[in-house]
């Protein structure tokens, strides 16, 4: 099968840094789905693990990246149940397994979702890493109701990017919260707009008082996506008392949780690869939210977050995503489709 991947950690410029190369084509484990990749999408973990950071394998030893991808259900392990071949798929998949940057992958039926039948594989692919992240931020870690009757605000730290996009849809439709993005360029600030934050705001400058004008007594909850130890003070006097925050990025440097304490602020951790990675009891519940989310784009109530979609899934036009991400100016999901 065709793949795309690398032997060592290289700058995005290098010509070695991404390869059109061939694999065997994997053999599923017992409640593993064999699916055929028709569309995939990037992610900052991409670059991250490609350029030497996050989790990974040893500099060296081939690795097939990508986690986001929309397929067929080509073949199934012997203790699958939830899918059969045919089926139409979208998933994040497990970062300690290969990725979708490949014809075929095998990928557990529990952290699979179906995909959307009214949109295609491509606007499909930009979906599920996204998803499953702001999803769990906003409903699994910080326990945001979604009952009507309950109201208050999320600050979205973030909002323009593929995280943020997905969560501000899902804040806007599914809660009663008022939904305050933030945004810097124009472009991006109707970006937010679109995706239904009731409120852009410019995190050029201080948030705090900004966000006041909007809630007085300061937001209930914060979905700090990137660059959270230069926001950290303002991002606290944003909140209300008793608030919860949710980060998904390794700060940078150093921040002071202590400083929390005084409106006692609880800190939500969010990875969305911790429930593949150690087997969980509730595994099966990635699965769950993606069908449910497919559900909600055929309703017509959640759209893609697709925003560039590059073309055929080679070294090349990966090497153009991955310098995008690194750019750190992209809106939405950028995504490939066929080999």
């Amino acid at each position: 099968m065709k793949i795309v991947s690398f032997h060592h950690s290289l700058p995005i410029a290098d010509p070695a840094s991404l390869l059109d190369l061939t694999a065997e084509t994997p053999l599923p484990k017992p409640r593993d789905l064999l699916v055929e990749v028709r569309a995939i999408s990037v992610n900052p973990v991409d670059a991250k693990i490609r350029s030497g950071g996050g989790p990974g394998r040893p500099d060296g030893q081939l690795q097939i990246l990508g986690w986001d991808a929309a397929g067929i259900v080509k073949s199934v392990g012997r203790e699958v149940t939830l899918f059969k071949p045919s089926d139409e798929v979208y998933y994040a998949g497990d970062v300690g397994r290969p990725g979708s940057y490949a014809e075929f992958q095998c990928v557990d039926e529990r952290i699979v979702g179906r995909k959307p039948a009214s949109i295609g594989f491509a606007e499909a692919a930009a979906l599920p890493l996204t998803t499953i992240t702001a999803w769990e931020s906003l409903f699994d870690r910080m326990k945001i109701s979604q009952d009507p009757a309950k109201t208050g605000s999320i600050l979205i730290i973030g909002g323009a990017g593929g995280v943020g996009s997905i969560a501000t849809q899902l804040a806007r439709r599914l809660t009663a919260l008022t939904v305050i993005a933030t945004a810097s360029r124009p472009e991006t600030q109707a970006w937010c707009r679109e995706m239904g934050a009731h409120h852009v705001i410019d995190h050029r400058h201080p948030l705090a008082a900004q966000v006041k004008t909007i809630v007085p007594g300061g937001v209930n909850y914060v979905l700090a996506l990137t660059k959270t130890e230069d926001h950290f003070d303002e991002i606290i006097a944003a909140m209300a008392p008793q608030s919860a925050i949710a980060l998904i990025e390794n700060v940078a440097r150093p921040v002071d949780i202590n400083k929390l304490k005084p409106k006692c602020i609880s800190l939500h951790w969010e990875f969305m690869f911790a429930r593949a990675r150690y087997e969980t009891a509730d595994m099966g519940e990635q699965g769950r939210l993606l069908s449910e989310v497919a559900r909600l784009v055929d309703a017509g109530q959640i759209r893609t977050t697709m925003r560039q979609r590059l073309g055929p899934i080679n070294a090349a036009n990966l090497k153009r995503a991955h310098g995008l991400i690194e750019s750190g100016t992209t809106i939405g999901k950028i995504v490939l489709d066929g080999f």
